[in-house]
């Protein structure tokens, strides 16, 4: 089984800072709407959470 790493810090309120092995990345928003993630490998990440169990999520990557 292989080791991983990954630690997230909530910055201010509804911000928090994602770091693991290979990148780092910004998450924006909280529980109750879309969140917004921004990584230093260049993908950007629009999620939310909709009743029952369902949800959204659209990645996009920077070219």
């Amino acid at each position: 089984m292989p080791l991983t790493f990954r630690k997230s810090f909530r910055i201010w309120p509804g911000v928090r800072l994602n770091i693991n092995k290979k990148s780092w990345s910004l998450t924006f928003g909280d529980g109750n709407g879309p969140r917004h993630t921004y990584s230093s490998s260049g993908r950007r990440t629009t999620s939310m959470d909709l009743p029952g169990p369902f949800g959204y999520r659209h990645t996009t990557r920077r070219r």
